[in-house]
């Protein structure tokens, strides 16, 4: 794997300007801190925007199938904001590099996703339902597009979850096939919900 990785960068910015020099440092950057561990075509995209009197800047990058790399920082100007998001990103890659490496080898041998829906979802509006329908008082759908529920590990669902800097993740538990979640405790540790265990510490 190498830096000269072909990385299509989308650099946007919310209600502020982003110049070319700035658009070119994202572009190199990213891509040098993302071909180390990928060799295939990818797509990221950067967003910078304002947050109160810091620039804030959201970094988005889909790399391997069903891997989602995430991070965000704010500074008082953009560069150095990027530059913490992209430094934060690399300490996850750095973390998970075995594991990473041997993703691409088992890529071709893992079973298909699981079609789901995703949904969004306004708790403050409410759908205008018969009064004693089973949807009455449910939460609006402002947004619905496909989805799909990998067959993982616990180990792979949890590195998942912490490149995509996420706050939950649902999947298939590879070793018998129910439904399984990850999520972020507020005490900064990583939850696990298994249905199928009986017993607590069931591995």
């Amino acid at each position: 794997m190498t830096a000269s990785l072909s990385l299509n960068v989308q650099v946007k910015g919310k209600q502020i300007d982003v110049g070319e020099a700035l658009r070119g440092h994202v572009q190199q950057h990213l891509a040098e801190i993302v071909g180390k561990f990928f060799d295939r075509p990818l797509e990221a995209t950067v967003i910078f925007s304002r947050e109160a009197h810091l620039f804030r800047a959201d970094i988005s990058v889909h790399a391997a199938r069903g891997v989602l790399l995430q991070s965000n920082s704010a500074a008082n100007d953009p560069y150095p904001a990027f530059e913490e998001a992209a430094s934060r990103m690399a300490g996850r890659l750095r973390r998970y590099k075995k594991r990473l490496i041997d993703l691409h080898h088992q890529e071709a041998r893992r079973s298909p996703a699981l079609p789901a829906g995703e949904y969004i979802l306004d708790p403050k509006k409410e759908k205008d339902d018969a009064p004693h329908s089973d949807q009455a008082h449910a939460p609006l759908i402002v947004a619905e597009m496909p989805s799909g529920i990998d067959n993982l590990t616990v180990s792979e669902a949890v590195m998942r979850l912490d490149l995509a800097d996420a706050p939950a993740l649902m999947f298939r538990n590879a070793a018998h096939g129910g439904l399984n979640m990850v999520y972020r405790r507020a005490d900064g540790n990583i939850g696990w919900v298994d249905p199928t265990s009986t017993s607590a510490g069931k591995k």
